[in-house]
Order: structure tokens, then C-alpha cells, then sequence
């Protein structure tokens, strides 16, 4: 979703709405909102039992009653946890602020072959849209650009890394960005210590892309990359609260990096996350430029309580967008990077 999703806030949220939160709630019996009071109270409970009369099996029966709580709490964690993993998640797009719509398209277009595939308006909001990618929204992972009116230049900060594109033949298209007046930071070549042919070329705000050669894939816009300060510790919130699976990892001590591939299938299938920790470095700054991912779930309601229940932080509670009806919630990792997840029904019906 674009800025005019960011601005939204939970205040925002008619009593319609927030009756409809309140009815998911009701219909999701093992919901784990209330966990953290239902641990204060174990501990309240116990401080109890242990001053109350030990006669009759008072305190056995009292303590069975807490280990019975205790144990259906951790049901319910690991029954949504399960769910998540079963869920019928794909990445839809990923959102980035830009300072020229029109250059930027025409790049992407021209260099990149990227097809535009939609363009909005909103000048109550004072911003546009843009949609490109390889393939129609409803299969294929796409960039959503967002052009804030008077806005010409954004940070992209240093835990941002790259978009990755699959191409046929790298160095073609570097000579391709060359010819029509584009950076190349990085020459095509063999990668360090292996043989696969990578270049990087900037885009007009600076965003980097890594193009990889590769046979024909379903889907070219294939990688995003972003650094993480506590490897293991994302690897395993992906894991749970995502869904993800981990394809790979891989330590490189020479260059003194570690990264860990994270998506929902094989790299040569799908658009995955690369997950890049650098040795020593746990804080990256994040700018103003990148702002998230968005994925597609069956249910919204649920999506927030993995999340919830995997450490991550609820920054939009779960239920539909004023105006348009679109059920989504939206999270911060570990490291603080921003996903957000959209209705799969509601997203189909916005695409028509």
C-alpha cells in the first residue's frame, strides 16, 4: 500500500470498523491479545497460592487450575504459529518513495523492461502512484513508487541493499543502461570466488539494483535485500511471523558477512527477502526513502497475532482501510523494516 496507507491511524477507525475488529476478535477463540495480562495475573495467582491454607489440596487444585491456563496459552501460540505457516501468503509489491515519477518510469521501462501497469492520483493526499513490474499484479511481485507533490530527494539511509532483477544476459543489459545515460556502480562479471554474472546499476534516486544472469524466470524482480543487525533472531521472526521458509544461508568470513535467503519458495520461482548481516553491525540507519513490503493473507486478524506472539510490533491494528474496504495490518521486524499484510480477496477486488 502506498503513503496514503501509512498516514492512517487507528483513531481513524469508524465504529463500523471497529466493530468489525471486535467481531474477528470474538470469532477467533484462541486470540492472544490479552497474554501479557493473563501473565501478570499468574503471577498475582501465585504469590496467592502460596499464602493460601495448604488443607484439603487447596493449593494443588489451585496450582492445576494456573498449569491448565498456562498450557492453553501455549496452545494457542503454537496454533497460530502453525497457521501462519499454512497461510496462503506471496509478496505483492514493495513501496518506495521516489523524487521523479516520470524519470523514474522511464528508466525502469527503458533500461530495466519493466511494464507499466498502473498509475494513480491522489491530490487530496498530494501524491501518485506508480506501479511497474514484469507481469499483471495479481501473479507477479511489483514496485510500488510513490511521488509526494514537491518532494524531489529522499535518504535511502544504510540498512537498504538492493532490489535484485534475473536477466538473460547481463552484460547486454548493462550496455543497455550505459547507452541511455545510466549508472553502472558495479561492472558485469563473475562474483568473487564463484561464476555467476552479476552487475549493479543505480536508478535515478540511487536505489541499487543487482542484475543477476539467469535462465528465463517466471518471475525477474526476484530479490530484496536488506541488513539486519542479529542474523538468527530475523531468520527466525521470518520464520514464524512471515511464513517464510529459509532457502539458504551462507557465511562469507573473507568479506565478513552473512546472509540468509527467506521467501515462500525457490529463488528461481519467486521474489525473495536476502537477509545481510555484517560482522559487528547491529544498527543501520533507515532514511526516508524505502518504506516496506507488502504480502497477501487470508486473514489479517490472525497474521497480527504471529506476529504478536513472535516479538514483532503491531503499527496498524488489523481491519479495513476507510473508504476502500481493504482489511490490512501492518508490523515492524526485530531491526524495525516495515510489512505490511493485505486481504488476498480484498487485494483482488482493488486490482479490478
Amino acid at each position: 500500500m502506498g503513503d496514503m496507507a501509512l498516514r492512517v491511524s487507528v483513531p481513524c477507525v469508524s465504529r463500523i470498523h471497529r466493530a468489525a475488529l471486535a467481531s474477528s476478535s470474538n470469532r477467533c477463540s484462541s486470540s492472544l491479545q490479552s497474554t501479557s495480562l493473563h501473565s501478570s495475573c499468574a503471577r498475582i495467582v501465585g504469590r496467592c497460592i502460596d499464602r493460601a491454607p495448604a488443607a484439603g489440596g487447596f493449593r494443588q487444585r489451585i496450582r492445576g487450575m494456573a498449569s491448565t491456563e498456562a498450557a492453553e496459552l501455549d496452545t494457542g501460540k503454537e496454533s497460530v504459529l502453525e497457521w501462519a505457516q499454512k497461510d496462503n501468503r506471496r509478496m505483492l509489491h514493495v513501496v518506495y518513495r521516489v523524487g521523479d515519477l516520470d524519470k523514474t518510469i522511464k528508466f525502469y521501462t527503458e533500461c530495466l523492461g519493466m511494464k507499466l501497469l498502473r498509475k494513480r492520483d491522489i491530490p487530496e493526499e498530494r501524491y501518485t502512484n506508480a506501479f511497474l513490474g514484469y507481469g499483471p499484479e495479481d501473479s507477479h511481485f511489483v514496485v510500488e513508487l510513490t511521488y509526494n507533490y514537491g518532494v524531489d530527494k529522499y535518504d535511502i539511509g544504510t540498512g537498504f541493499g538492493h532490489f535484485g532483477i534475473a536477466v538473460e544476459d547481463v552484460y547486454k543489459t548493462v550496455d543497455l543502461v550505459k547507452a541511455k545515460g545510466g549508472k553502472v556502480s558495479r561492472e558485469a562479471g563473475p562474483v568473487k570466488g564463484g561464476s555467476t554474472v552479476i552487475a549493479f546499476v543505480d536508478d535515478p534516486d540511487g536505489y541499487k539494483f543487482e542484475l543477476i544472469q539467469r535462465p528465463a524466470t517466471p518471475e525477474p524482480l526476484c530479490q530484496v535485500m536488506l541488513r539486519v543487525g542479529d542474523l538468527d533472531r530475523s531468520i527466525s521472526f521470518y520464520e514464524k511471523a512471515l511464513g517464510m521458509k529459509l532457502l539458504r544461508k551462507r557465511d562469507n568470513p573473507e568479506y565478513k558477512y552473512t546472509l540468509a535467503m527467506m521467501g515462500y519458495a525457490e529463488e528461481d520461482k519467486t521474489t525473495v527477502m536476502e537477509l545481510t548481516y555484517n560482522y559487528g553491525v547491529t544498527e543501520y540507519t533507515k532514511g526516508n526513502a524505502y518504506a516496506q513490503i507488502a504480502i497477501g493473507t487470508d486473514d489479517v486478524y490472525k497474521t497480527a497475532e504471529a506476529v504478536k506472539v513472535s516479538g514483532g510490533k503491531i503499527t496498524r491494528q488489523p481491519g479495513p482501510l476507510p473508504g476502500i474496504s481493504t482489511k490490512i495490518t501492518a508490523c515492524l521486524d526485530p531491526d524495525g523494516w516495515k510489512t505490511v499484510f493485505v486481504d488476498n480477496k480484498d487485494f483482488l477486488k482493488e486490482l479490478e
